[in-house]
Protein backbone atom coordinates (compact mmCIF):
# COMPACT_ATOMS: atom_id res chain seq x y z
CA UNK A 1 0.00 0.00 0.00
CA UNK A 2 2.80 2.40 0.90
CA UNK A 3 4.59 1.67 -2.39
CA UNK A 4 1.43 2.35 -4.38
CA UNK A 5 0.84 5.70 -2.64
CA UNK A 6 4.46 6.71 -3.22
CA UNK A 7 4.12 5.97 -6.96
CA UNK A 8 0.93 8.05 -7.18
CA UNK A 9 2.63 11.03 -5.53
CA UNK A 10 5.60 10.75 -7.92
CA UNK A 11 3.33 10.53 -11.00
CA UNK A 12 1.23 13.54 -10.00
CA UNK A 13 3.72 16.20 -11.24
CA UNK A 14 4.13 14.27 -14.51
CA UNK A 15 0.35 14.16 -15.01
CA UNK A 16 0.12 17.86 -14.29
CA UNK A 17 2.85 18.60 -16.83
CA UNK A 18 1.16 16.47 -19.47
CA UNK A 19 -2.20 18.09 -18.75
CA UNK A 20 -0.63 21.56 -19.02
CA UNK A 21 1.12 20.58 -22.24
CA UNK A 22 -2.16 19.34 -23.68
CA UNK A 23 -3.82 22.63 -22.79
CA UNK A 24 -1.04 24.55 -24.54
CA UNK A 25 -1.39 22.41 -27.67
CA UNK A 26 -5.14 23.03 -27.70
CA UNK A 27 -4.60 26.77 -27.23
CA UNK A 28 -2.03 27.04 -30.03
CA UNK A 29 -4.14 24.88 -32.35
CA UNK A 30 -7.21 27.01 -31.71
CA UNK A 31 -5.34 30.21 -32.54
CA UNK A 32 -3.91 28.68 -35.73
CA UNK A 33 -7.27 27.33 -36.88
CA UNK A 34 -8.96 30.67 -36.27
CA UNK A 35 -6.28 32.84 -37.93
CA UNK A 36 -5.63 30.56 -40.89
CA UNK A 37 -9.11 29.24 -41.59
CA UNK A 38 -12.11 30.44 -39.57
CA UNK A 39 -11.35 34.17 -39.77
CA UNK A 40 -12.08 34.14 -43.50
CA UNK A 41 -15.57 32.77 -42.86
CA UNK A 42 -16.19 35.28 -40.06
CA UNK A 43 -15.21 38.26 -42.23
CA UNK A 44 -16.65 37.27 -45.63
CA UNK A 45 -19.91 36.03 -44.05
CA UNK A 46 -20.70 39.70 -43.34
CA UNK A 47 -20.70 40.53 -47.08
CA UNK A 48 -24.07 40.55 -48.84
CA UNK A 49 -25.01 40.76 -52.51
CA UNK A 50 -26.27 44.26 -53.35
CA UNK A 51 -29.81 44.75 -54.62
CA UNK A 52 -30.46 46.12 -58.10
CA UNK A 53 -33.34 48.44 -58.88
CA UNK A 54 -36.53 46.47 -59.11
CA UNK A 55 -34.94 43.53 -57.33
CA UNK A 56 -37.04 44.09 -54.23
CA UNK A 57 -40.23 43.71 -56.31
CA UNK A 58 -39.15 40.49 -58.02
CA UNK A 59 -39.67 37.02 -56.65
CA UNK A 60 -36.64 34.98 -55.60
CA UNK A 61 -36.99 32.80 -58.70
CA UNK A 62 -37.15 35.84 -61.02
CA UNK A 63 -34.18 37.45 -59.29
CA UNK A 64 -31.92 34.41 -59.60
CA UNK A 65 -32.92 34.02 -63.25
CA UNK A 66 -32.34 37.64 -64.32
CA UNK A 67 -29.56 38.94 -62.04
CA UNK A 68 -25.98 37.89 -62.72
CA UNK A 69 -23.90 37.60 -59.55
CA UNK A 70 -20.31 38.53 -60.35
CA UNK A 71 -17.18 38.76 -58.22
CA UNK A 72 -14.43 41.05 -59.52
CA UNK A 73 -10.88 40.96 -58.15
CA UNK A 74 -7.49 42.09 -59.40
CA UNK A 75 -3.72 41.91 -59.05
CA UNK A 76 -3.12 38.60 -57.32
CA UNK A 77 0.59 38.73 -58.31
CA UNK A 78 1.49 35.10 -57.67
CA UNK A 79 5.22 35.18 -56.96
CA UNK A 80 7.63 33.43 -59.33
CA UNK A 81 10.97 31.67 -59.00
CA UNK A 82 13.10 34.80 -59.52
CA UNK A 83 11.85 37.21 -56.83
CA UNK A 84 9.54 35.00 -54.82
CA UNK A 85 10.69 33.96 -51.33
CA UNK A 86 9.20 30.63 -50.20
CA UNK A 87 7.80 32.10 -46.96
CA UNK A 88 6.23 35.04 -48.80
CA UNK A 89 4.68 32.61 -51.31
CA UNK A 90 3.35 30.36 -48.55
CA UNK A 91 1.82 33.19 -46.52
CA UNK A 92 0.25 35.30 -49.25
CA UNK A 93 -0.88 32.46 -51.49
CA UNK A 94 -2.58 30.73 -48.57
CA UNK A 95 -4.37 34.02 -47.78
CA UNK A 96 -5.63 34.36 -51.36
CA UNK A 97 -6.61 30.70 -51.64
CA UNK A 98 -8.59 30.73 -48.41
CA UNK A 99 -10.21 34.08 -49.32
CA UNK A 100 -11.24 32.86 -52.76
CA UNK A 101 -12.49 29.44 -51.70
CA UNK A 102 -14.40 30.89 -48.74
CA UNK A 103 -16.02 33.55 -50.96
CA UNK A 104 -17.07 30.90 -53.48
CA UNK A 105 -18.57 28.70 -50.76
CA UNK A 106 -20.42 31.49 -48.96
CA UNK A 107 -21.46 33.73 -51.86
CA UNK A 108 -21.84 31.25 -54.76
CA UNK A 109 -21.27 33.71 -57.64
CA UNK A 110 -22.22 32.93 -61.23
CA UNK A 111 -18.98 34.33 -62.61
CA UNK A 112 -15.61 35.61 -61.35
CA UNK A 113 -13.45 38.14 -63.21
CA UNK A 114 -9.74 38.62 -62.45
CA UNK A 115 -8.55 41.91 -63.94
CA UNK A 116 -4.94 41.09 -64.76
CA UNK A 117 -1.55 40.68 -63.12
CA UNK A 118 -2.42 37.16 -62.10
CA UNK A 119 1.30 36.40 -62.00
CA UNK A 120 4.13 38.61 -60.81
CA UNK A 121 6.80 37.28 -63.18
CA UNK A 122 4.85 36.19 -66.27
CA UNK A 123 6.82 38.73 -68.29
CA UNK A 124 10.07 36.90 -67.42
CA UNK A 125 8.99 33.31 -66.84
CA UNK A 126 10.70 30.42 -68.59
CA UNK A 127 8.37 27.72 -69.97
CA UNK A 128 8.95 25.54 -66.90
CA UNK A 129 8.46 28.41 -64.43
CA UNK A 130 5.30 29.46 -66.30
CA UNK A 131 3.91 25.90 -66.09
CA UNK A 132 4.65 25.81 -62.33
CA UNK A 133 2.95 29.18 -61.78
CA UNK A 134 -0.12 28.10 -63.78
CA UNK A 135 -0.37 24.89 -61.77
CA UNK A 136 -0.32 26.86 -58.49
CA UNK A 137 -2.90 29.29 -59.81
CA UNK A 138 -5.25 26.48 -60.83
CA UNK A 139 -4.96 24.95 -57.36
CA UNK A 140 -5.59 28.23 -55.54
CA UNK A 141 -8.46 29.39 -57.75
CA UNK A 142 -10.16 26.08 -58.44
CA UNK A 143 -13.91 26.38 -58.83
CA UNK A 144 -16.98 24.29 -59.51
CA UNK A 145 -18.66 23.90 -62.89
CA UNK A 146 -21.40 26.23 -61.62
CA UNK A 147 -18.99 29.19 -61.44
CA UNK A 148 -17.20 30.59 -64.49
CA UNK A 149 -13.72 32.10 -64.17
CA UNK A 150 -12.62 34.80 -66.64
CA UNK A 151 -9.07 36.16 -66.53
CA UNK A 152 -7.80 39.36 -68.21
CA UNK A 153 -4.17 39.91 -69.22
CA UNK A 154 -2.05 42.39 -67.27
CA UNK A 155 1.40 43.85 -67.79
CA UNK A 156 2.99 41.40 -65.33
CA UNK A 157 1.42 38.49 -67.22
CA UNK A 158 2.64 39.36 -70.72
CA UNK A 159 5.02 42.26 -70.06
CA UNK A 160 4.76 46.00 -70.53
CA UNK A 161 4.39 47.03 -74.15
CA UNK A 162 8.16 47.06 -74.76
CA UNK A 163 8.41 43.52 -73.29
CA UNK A 164 5.22 42.09 -74.81
CA UNK A 165 5.73 39.46 -77.50
CA UNK A 166 3.38 37.33 -79.56
CA UNK A 167 4.75 34.27 -77.77
CA UNK A 168 3.86 35.63 -74.31
CA UNK A 169 0.41 36.75 -75.46
CA UNK A 170 -0.33 33.37 -77.08
CA UNK A 171 0.93 31.56 -73.97
CA UNK A 172 -1.48 33.50 -71.79
CA UNK A 173 -4.37 33.11 -74.22
CA UNK A 174 -3.85 29.35 -74.43
CA UNK A 175 -4.16 28.91 -70.65
CA UNK A 176 -6.98 31.39 -69.99
CA UNK A 177 -8.84 31.40 -73.31
CA UNK A 178 -8.43 35.18 -73.42
CA UNK A 179 -8.31 37.38 -76.49
CA UNK A 180 -8.53 41.15 -76.60
CA UNK A 181 -11.80 42.21 -78.13
CA UNK A 182 -13.55 39.10 -76.91
CA UNK A 183 -17.21 39.43 -75.99
CA UNK A 184 -18.77 37.42 -73.17
CA UNK A 185 -22.55 37.55 -72.94
CA UNK A 186 -24.22 36.12 -69.84
CA UNK A 187 -27.93 36.55 -69.02
CA UNK A 188 -28.21 39.19 -71.75
CA UNK A 189 -25.27 41.21 -70.32
CA UNK A 190 -22.36 42.10 -72.62
CA UNK A 191 -18.83 42.10 -71.19
CA UNK A 192 -15.97 43.29 -73.40
CA UNK A 193 -12.49 42.00 -72.52
CA UNK A 194 -9.68 44.41 -73.40
CA UNK A 195 -5.94 43.75 -73.51
CA UNK A 196 -5.03 47.23 -72.31
CA UNK A 197 -1.29 46.53 -72.71
CA UNK A 198 -1.94 46.35 -76.47
CA UNK A 199 -3.57 49.81 -76.54
CA UNK A 200 -0.23 51.51 -77.13
CA UNK A 201 -1.31 52.98 -80.45
CA UNK A 202 2.06 52.51 -82.17
CA UNK A 203 0.88 49.98 -84.75
CA UNK A 204 2.74 46.98 -83.32
CA UNK A 205 1.52 43.57 -84.58
CA UNK A 206 -0.30 42.67 -81.35
CA UNK A 207 -1.72 46.21 -81.11
CA UNK A 208 -3.08 46.17 -84.67
CA UNK A 209 -4.75 42.79 -84.18
CA UNK A 210 -6.23 43.81 -80.83
CA UNK A 211 -7.61 47.13 -82.11
CA UNK A 212 -9.08 45.50 -85.23
CA UNK A 213 -11.01 43.03 -83.06
CA UNK A 214 -12.25 45.83 -80.81
CA UNK A 215 -13.43 47.90 -83.78
CA UNK A 216 -15.30 44.92 -85.25
CA UNK A 217 -16.90 44.16 -81.91
CA UNK A 218 -17.86 47.80 -81.48
CA UNK A 219 -19.64 47.69 -84.82
CA UNK A 220 -21.60 44.60 -83.78
CA UNK A 221 -22.65 46.12 -80.47
CA UNK A 222 -23.64 49.44 -82.04
CA UNK A 223 -25.74 47.67 -84.68
CA UNK A 224 -27.43 45.56 -82.01
CA UNK A 225 -28.47 48.65 -80.06
CA UNK A 226 -30.00 50.51 -83.01
CA UNK A 227 -33.77 50.91 -83.18
CA UNK A 228 -35.54 48.89 -85.86
CA UNK A 229 -36.93 52.01 -87.51
CA UNK A 230 -33.42 53.45 -87.70
CA UNK A 231 -31.81 50.45 -89.30
CA UNK A 232 -28.54 50.98 -91.09
CA UNK A 233 -27.58 49.20 -94.28
CA UNK A 234 -24.14 48.55 -92.80
CA UNK A 235 -25.82 46.46 -90.10
CA UNK A 236 -27.88 44.23 -92.36
CA UNK A 237 -25.46 41.32 -92.35
CA UNK A 238 -24.15 41.84 -88.81
CA UNK A 239 -24.83 39.24 -86.14
CA UNK A 240 -27.20 40.72 -83.61
CA UNK A 241 -26.16 40.73 -79.95
CA UNK A 242 -28.26 41.50 -76.86
CA UNK A 243 -29.15 45.20 -76.93
CA UNK A 244 -27.40 45.89 -73.65
CA UNK A 245 -24.77 48.59 -73.15
CA UNK A 246 -21.47 46.78 -72.55
CA UNK A 247 -19.27 46.62 -69.46
CA UNK A 248 -15.55 47.02 -70.17
CA UNK A 249 -13.09 44.81 -68.29
CA UNK A 250 -9.39 45.67 -68.50
CA UNK A 251 -6.19 45.88 -66.48
CA UNK A 252 -5.03 49.48 -66.99
CA UNK A 253 -7.43 52.23 -65.88
CA UNK A 254 -8.53 54.82 -68.41
CA UNK A 255 -6.58 58.05 -68.34
CA UNK A 256 -6.73 60.17 -65.21
CA UNK A 257 -4.15 62.65 -63.93
CA UNK A 258 -3.63 61.00 -60.54
CA UNK A 259 -5.49 59.44 -57.62
CA UNK A 260 -5.96 62.85 -55.97
CA UNK A 261 -9.77 62.64 -56.17
CA UNK A 262 -9.98 59.04 -54.92
CA UNK A 263 -11.46 58.49 -51.48
CA UNK A 264 -12.07 55.62 -49.08
CA UNK A 265 -10.03 53.58 -46.65
CA UNK A 266 -8.56 51.47 -49.46
CA UNK A 267 -7.66 54.35 -51.77
CA UNK A 268 -4.00 55.24 -52.34
CA UNK A 269 -2.00 56.50 -49.31
CA UNK A 270 -2.02 60.31 -48.92
CA UNK A 271 1.65 60.59 -49.89
CA UNK A 272 0.94 58.85 -53.24
CA UNK A 273 -2.36 60.43 -54.25
CA UNK A 274 -0.92 63.55 -55.87
CA UNK A 275 1.83 61.80 -57.82
CA UNK A 276 1.01 62.32 -61.53
CA UNK A 277 0.23 59.16 -63.50
CA UNK A 278 2.38 58.30 -66.49
CA UNK A 279 0.40 57.54 -69.65
CA UNK A 280 0.84 54.02 -71.09
CA UNK A 281 2.44 52.95 -67.80
CA UNK A 282 0.14 53.79 -64.88
CA UNK A 283 -2.95 54.47 -67.01
CA UNK A 284 -3.95 54.26 -70.66
CA UNK A 285 -3.09 57.21 -72.88
CA UNK A 286 -5.69 59.89 -73.40
CA UNK A 287 -6.02 58.82 -77.04
CA UNK A 288 -6.60 55.13 -76.20
CA UNK A 289 -9.07 56.08 -73.46
CA UNK A 290 -11.09 58.22 -75.84
CA UNK A 291 -11.11 55.44 -78.43
CA UNK A 292 -12.59 52.92 -75.98
CA UNK A 293 -15.21 55.37 -74.77
CA UNK A 294 -16.15 56.31 -78.33
CA UNK A 295 -16.19 52.74 -79.65
CA UNK A 296 -18.29 51.19 -76.89
CA UNK A 297 -20.08 53.89 -74.88
CA UNK A 298 -19.92 51.50 -71.88
CA UNK A 299 -22.20 51.78 -68.89
CA UNK A 300 -19.42 50.64 -66.54
CA UNK A 301 -15.63 50.17 -66.68
CA UNK A 302 -13.77 47.86 -64.28
CA UNK A 303 -9.98 48.03 -64.03
CA UNK A 304 -7.08 47.12 -61.74
CA UNK A 305 -3.31 47.83 -61.89
CA UNK A 306 -3.01 50.61 -59.26
CA UNK A 307 -3.59 48.21 -56.30
CA UNK A 308 -5.82 50.89 -54.74
CA UNK A 309 -9.50 51.76 -54.98
CA UNK A 310 -10.85 54.65 -56.99
CA UNK A 311 -14.09 55.70 -58.63
CA UNK A 312 -14.01 58.07 -61.60
CA UNK A 313 -16.72 59.47 -63.87
CA UNK A 314 -15.71 59.76 -67.53
CA UNK A 315 -17.55 62.25 -69.73
CA UNK A 316 -19.59 63.02 -66.64
CA UNK A 317 -21.66 59.84 -66.86
CA UNK A 318 -19.57 56.67 -67.34
CA UNK A 319 -18.28 55.26 -64.03
CA UNK A 320 -14.97 53.48 -63.78
CA UNK A 321 -14.14 51.43 -60.69
CA UNK A 322 -10.49 50.63 -59.99
CA UNK A 323 -10.43 47.37 -58.02
CA UNK A 324 -7.76 47.09 -55.27
CA UNK A 325 -5.30 44.21 -55.06
CA UNK A 326 -6.53 40.88 -53.70
CA UNK A 327 -3.22 40.11 -51.99
CA UNK A 328 -1.70 40.98 -48.61
CA UNK A 329 1.55 41.47 -50.48
CA UNK A 330 0.21 44.69 -52.03
CA UNK A 331 -2.00 46.04 -49.26
CA UNK A 332 -3.00 45.44 -45.65
CA UNK A 333 -6.73 45.56 -46.46
CA UNK A 334 -7.36 43.65 -49.71
CA UNK A 335 -10.88 43.32 -51.07
CA UNK A 336 -13.01 42.33 -54.02
CA UNK A 337 -16.14 43.72 -55.68
CA UNK A 338 -19.52 41.99 -55.61
CA UNK A 339 -21.78 42.97 -58.50
CA UNK A 340 -25.46 42.25 -59.05
CA UNK A 341 -25.92 42.94 -62.76
CA UNK A 342 -28.87 42.94 -65.15
CA UNK A 343 -29.00 43.93 -68.85
CA UNK A 344 -30.11 47.43 -67.87
CA UNK A 345 -28.73 48.06 -64.40
CA UNK A 346 -26.05 47.09 -61.89
CA UNK A 347 -25.25 47.49 -58.22
CA UNK A 348 -21.79 47.05 -56.69
CA UNK A 349 -20.67 46.30 -53.14
CA UNK A 350 -17.15 45.98 -51.77
CA UNK A 351 -16.20 43.01 -49.60
CA UNK A 352 -13.08 43.39 -47.48
CA UNK A 353 -10.89 40.43 -46.61
CA UNK A 354 -9.25 39.97 -43.19
CA UNK A 355 -6.69 42.69 -42.50
CA UNK A 356 -3.16 41.31 -42.28
CA UNK A 357 -2.35 43.64 -39.36
CA UNK A 358 -5.29 42.27 -37.35
CA UNK A 359 -4.21 38.68 -37.92
CA UNK A 360 -0.68 39.65 -36.85
CA UNK A 361 -2.09 41.35 -33.73
CA UNK A 362 -4.01 38.20 -32.77
CA UNK A 363 -0.85 36.14 -33.12
CA UNK A 364 1.15 38.62 -31.01
CA UNK A 365 -1.50 38.71 -28.27
CA UNK A 366 -1.73 34.90 -28.26
CA UNK A 367 2.07 34.62 -28.12
CA UNK A 368 2.29 37.01 -25.17
CA UNK A 369 -0.44 35.09 -23.32
CA UNK A 370 1.34 31.82 -24.05
CA UNK A 371 4.59 33.13 -22.55
CA UNK A 372 2.76 34.33 -19.42
CA UNK A 373 1.07 30.95 -18.96
CA UNK A 374 4.34 29.04 -19.32
CA UNK A 375 6.19 31.32 -16.89
CA UNK A 376 3.36 31.06 -14.39
CA UNK A 377 3.33 27.27 -14.70
CA UNK A 378 7.05 26.93 -13.97
CA UNK A 379 6.61 29.47 -11.13
CA UNK A 380 8.96 32.02 -12.67
CA UNK A 381 6.04 34.41 -12.77
CA UNK A 382 3.85 34.77 -9.69
CA UNK A 383 0.15 34.59 -10.57
CA UNK A 384 -1.75 37.77 -9.57
CA UNK A 385 -3.99 35.83 -7.15
CA UNK A 386 -1.05 34.57 -5.08
CA UNK A 387 0.66 37.95 -5.28
CA UNK A 388 -2.44 39.63 -3.82
CA UNK A 389 -2.78 36.90 -1.19
CA UNK A 390 0.80 37.48 -0.01
CA UNK A 391 0.22 41.23 0.26
CA UNK A 392 -2.88 40.64 2.41
CA UNK A 393 -1.08 38.17 4.70
CA UNK A 394 1.84 40.59 5.21
CA UNK A 395 -0.59 43.40 6.03
CA UNK A 396 -2.31 41.22 8.67
CA UNK A 397 1.04 40.29 10.22
CA UNK A 398 1.89 43.97 10.66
Amino acid sequence: MLGSSSTTVKNLPLKRRLCFLLKLVCFVSSVLIFCEFLIYYVVIFQCQWPDVKGGAHMSEKETSASVLKAIILADTHLLGEIKGHWLDKLRREWQMERSFQTALWLLQPDIVFILGDVFDEGKWSSPQAWADDVRRFQKMFKHSVFTELVVIAGNHDIGFHYEMTTYKVNRFEKVFNFTSGKLITRKGINFVLVNSVAMEGDGCAVCRTSEAKLVALSHKLNCSQQKLNHSNKRCNDVEKLPASEPILLQHYPLYRKSDAQCTGEDSAPPEEKNIPFKEKYDVLSQEASQKLLWWFQPRLILSGHTHSACEVLHAGKIPEISVPSFSWRNRNNPSFIMGSITPTDFSLQKCFLPFESRVFTIYCAAGALLVILVLAHVQLLTPPFYFAQRLISKHKAV
